[in-house]
């Protein structure tokens, strides 16, 4: 019997981290969590902890269902707020490899921009 290998999807942003692991295609969702469903105050779903937890959550699902490893693509908001994820999406990475799943590769997918929408505050900037 070949291994069952899947991808896990962690989107972090400064307000909080989403972890969803699919099969390869992306099409099937296998397992997802996020900050939010593991704490009790808005303030604390972006931080490391959470994504720790939400981390653990996710991958306990997986190997429940057969996954053996995954190859991880980090996601931050992307455009022209932030393209440095947050503070979360290493958390979730280091909890995804001590959870006993194998991790294949590490791949940044932020969207970056070719030319977009005008930055708010416009032409002179944010007159404060």
């Amino acid at each position: 019997m070949r291994d069952k290998w899947g991808v896990a999807h962690i989107f972090s942003s400064k307000n909080n981290t989403i972890i969803t692991i699919t099969d390869l295609t992306g099409a099937e969702t296998i397992a997802k969590c996020s900050g939010g469903i593991v704490v009790d105050a808005d303030r604390k779903e972006g931080t490391p902890y959470a994504a720790m937890i939400a981390a653990q959550r996710a991958a306990e699902s997986a190997l429940g269902k057969g996954l053996v490893g995954v190859h991880i693509k980090v996601r931050a908001p992307g455009g022209h707020n932030s393209k440095i994820p947050g503070q979360g999406a290493q958390a979730a990475i280091r909890a995804l490899a001590r959870s006993g799943i194998r991790i294949g590769s590490i791949e940044d997918v932020t969207p970056i921009p070719h030319d977009t929408t005008q930055k708010p505050g416009g032409r002179r900037g944010r007159r404060v």
